[in-house]
């Protein structure tokens, strides 16, 4: 396992004194605070004992595969779903006693957000401005800035069940902001959504940052990830490693070679069955963690010429987070 410790710069929320407030020291500001956070179902141990803090202005990934428990955590931190033990707090509130003060000062947008397809753009904000008390003068001013803020101005009065996937997220983000939260909880917002409309909607998310709104998103993709300011790494429910991309990517134990390859998944399992614990194919590319380089390249040149397949030079490069991530669960290189 690649695990660093709980941040030590942050003092518990045990000691936030009052409804609201927030721990700090020198000055910084914790916003969302998981201590030994699990929940269970059943025989099932969907979150185990995660501690995480997350400062205010910052962008949080927690990532990891479908399973790992990022959307059960998430539910636990919006106070949907009941935490087995441990406590989690969110600007200081606590999601289990005070549910519904914390509901009312984040925002929150699921993976199957709830815009109704034969409703306008404008009427589902309106909709949602309504749940939140956001009416009059500020609701058509905080309408006007969402939907110049999102490009949704041109839309305005298309039915939501003939946008784009891409547009539909920016919707249903444009929902969540309607009563202008502190934070922001994002669960996969770009599942199956094209590689553009990521794009964009990551900008969005900048300019978020920008304003001082702190972002909570869970994602399987590892590239978006790398766009967090500090990132969770989730498998099987438990932290594997909590830090910013680079610090995680430096956990990783090792060297990583790159190889290109014309018969590159074959030439990854003749690599495993050979003792190289972590072996990744990347289309024509393996990446292979190795300890002494030297010797390393030596002995992938001989296993996969023994298999009768050839490749090009083994060369040394900087991993990503998704070799840290199945680095991890392969042990340690060999």
């Amino acid at each position: 396992m690649l695990t660093i410790g709980y941040p030590a710069r942050y003092r518990s929320s045990r000691h936030a004194e009052g409804l609201g407030d927030t721990p700090t020291r020198s000055g910084i500001v914790v916003t969302i605070e998981l201590e030994r956070l699990t929940r269970v179902f059943k025989d099932l141990t969907a979150v185990d004992a995660l501690s995480i803090a997350v400062e205010e202005g910052e962008i949080f990934g927690l990532v990891g595969p479908d399973g790992a428990g990022k959307t059960t955590t998430m539910r636990m931190l919006t106070a949907i779903l009941p935490p087995s033990s441990g406590e989690a707090r969110v600007l200081g509130r606590d999601v289990v006693t005070q549910a519904e003060a914390v509901k009312d000062e984040i925002g929150y947008m699921s993976q199957r957000f709830g815009l109704y397809p034969d409703l306008t753009v404008e009427e589902n904000i309106r909709f949602y401005g309504d749940i939140y008390g956001v009416t009059g003068r500020l609701f058509r001013t905080r309408m006007d800035e969402l939907l110049a803020f999102s490009n949704l101005t041109p839309f305005r009065k298309r039915f939501a069940g003939n946008l784009s996937g891409g547009m539909k997220q920016k919707l249903g983000l444009a929902c969540a902001l309607i009563h202008t939260p502190k934070v922001l909880f994002l669960d996969e917002p770009t599942n199956g959504v094209d590689p553009v409309s990521r794009r964009d909607f990551w900008r969005i998310l900048y300019k978020l940052l920008q304003e001082g709104v702190t972002i909570f998103v869970s994602t399987a993709y590892l590239d978006e990830a790398e766009r967090c300011t500090r990132v969770g790494l989730m498998h099987k429910g438990r932290l594997m490693a909590l830090g910013t991309p680079a610090e995680v990517k430096s956990l990783m134990r090792g060297s990583l070679l790159e190889v290109t390859c014309g018969e590159a998944r074959r030439a990854a399992d003749v690599l495993r069955s050979s003792g190289f614990g972590s072996v990744t194919a990347f289309g024509d590319r393996l990446h292979i963690v190795v300890g002494e380089t030297t010797e390393a390249r030596a002995r992938v040149r001989s296993a996969l010429e023994a298999a009768g397949i050839s490749c090009g030079d083994a060369r040394v490069v900087e991993p990503t987070l998704e070799d840290v991530f199945v680095s991890s669960l392969s042990g340690d290189a060999p």
